[in-house]
């Protein structure tokens, strides 16, 4: 059957389930959709076929007369997500399996193979248990894996065919059984994997993501799942008054998704406002000017993030954490403090923050946590340490200033940074505009 006949068939068949499957008893429309999957899971073992194929067609030593090189892509998984619209976790994964049912890398691997070739099992299971049972090593042979393996095919095949999730677990539950002295090397390689990362979206948001180690997973989990209990199907309650918070949440309109957000927010920010951290205290700044907070109008900001905020977020943050003052005058200039010590003081330092909105120097995007304060005069020279004389500047462009003899300077209330007679004969300035939204608004008010 050629391709274009497959799909043709396809689609009529997906017509005709689409319309029998609101008609069908309860019985065939489980036999269907058994059927279904195990089609579903040919499809998919030809499709990955094909993947393993590109990625053959693309391997490293070919160069640019690679398949994936010569259509543009950075490497086959990139073509293969580009041609099917899949993600890129899914052609990765395509790819994978491709690769592994032509010819396992691990010959104990064969039971699960064999099983996903005749469509009784799915290339996540496949995926699953590769990486739950691991590779051979001295104490764990390959016969012994096997044998593994050749269970894990047991138990999803028998009348109570376990999920992929259940799966791994069990798979991982096999191996430690084989290799309980690996277990702390094991543990030690999933913690070197964690990661978390925030990245601002175009719209103002953030996106989080990142890994959990077995260990933080479990204490975040934890407090994840006890937030959103009730409204997950919980236990139920016997006491009157956990009955009625229970109740509240299974009402409160916010998604289970957006409920578990908040409550990892409000875990962290309890935590901040109770616990010593090493360094600066994460505090979260709110800026706005006076003129906008006296008429309760305009809008604020929350250091570091580029998108406002209403007065409404800026009042309740400060009736929240409280309100630091922070006096501008009128070239935006925070108030001098009046301090004659070698270092700036804690508070100078969130003044000067407010202030510049991060590093200084033309171009850098750096915040204000990643920075520090540069004596525009030398203590040692005589330069005093208040407010004015001190400007922000990340590591990099503050080495540059002392290293390669750039200047920064005061004049009417702006900054300037004055390049060495090396880069500029003229040492022509550059003026260093603040990083601080709300002081940009204050001045563009004034």
């Amino acid at each position: 059957m050629s391709l274009a006949s497959l799909a043709a068939l396809a689609a009529s068949c997906s017509e005709e389930m689409r319309a029998d499957a609101a008609s069908a008893s309860d019985s065939a429309l489980i036999d269907y959709q058994r059927q279904l999957a195990a089609i579903a899971r040919q499809i998919d073992l030809a499709a990955a076929a094909v993947s393993a194929e590109v990625a053959h067609r693309s391997r490293r030593e070919l160069g640019y007369d690679g398949l994936a090189q010569c259509l543009g892509a950075r490497s086959p998984e990139a073509l293969v997500q580009t041609i099917t619209g899949a993600s890129a976790p899914t052609a990765r994964r395509m790819v994978a399996v491709g690769t592994l049912v032509a010819g396992p890398t691990h010959a104990w691997l064969q039971p699960i193979v064999d099983a996903v070739s005749s469509g009784r099992m799915s290339s996540e299971a496949l995926m699953a248990v590769e990486a739950g049972l691991g590779s051979r090593s001295d104490s764990v042979p390959a016969s012994a894996l096997r044998e593994a393996a050749v269970t894990l095919v047991g138990l999803c095949l028998s009348g109570a065919p376990l999920s992929v999730e259940l799966l791994a677990a069990r798979a991982r539950e096999l191996r430690a059984d084989l290799d309980a002295a690996g277990v702390a090397l094991r543990e030690e390689q999933l913690r070197e994997r964690r990661f978390l990362r925030l990245v601002p979206q175009p719209d103002g948001m953030t996106r989080l993501s990142g890994l959990l180690d077995p260990e933080s997973a479990a204490i975040v989990g934890a407090a994840v799942d006890s937030a959103t209990s009730p409204r997950r199907g919980g236990p139920r309650f016997v006491d009157p008054s956990d009955v009625a918070a229970a109740s509240a949440l299974v009402d409160d309109p916010r998604s289970t998704e957006q409920i578990a957000l908040d409550a990892l927010v409000q875990l962290v920010d309890v935590a901040v406002r109770t616990t010593t951290l090493p360094g600066r205290r994460a505090d979260v700044r709110v800026l706005v000017t006076q003129a906008d907070l006296d008429r309760r109008a305009g809008v604020g900001f929350l250091e570091g993030q580029s998108a406002p905020v209403s007065i409404e977020t800026v009042e309740r943050q400060a009736c929240d954490g409280g309100l630091v003052p922070v006096l501008f005058d009128d070239d935006g200039q925070a108030l001098n403090l009046g301090r004659s010590q070698r270092l700036h003081s804690a508070k100078q330092r969130v003044a000067i923050a407010v202030r510049d909105g991060g590093c200084l120097a033309p171009g850098c995007e750096r915040p204000p946590s990643w920075c520090e304060v540069h004596h525009i005069h030398e203590f040692g020279r005589g330069g005093a340490t208040d407010l004015a004389d001190g400007v922000l500047l990340c590591r990099h462009h503050h080495m540059l200033v002392h290293n390669n003899h750039w200047r920064v300077e005061r004049r009417d209330g702006r900054y300037w940074f004055v390049p060495p007679p090396g880069v500029d004969a003229r040492q022509r300035p550059l003026e260093l505009p603040t990083k601080s939204a709300a002081v940009r608004r204050m001045l563009r008010a004034g």
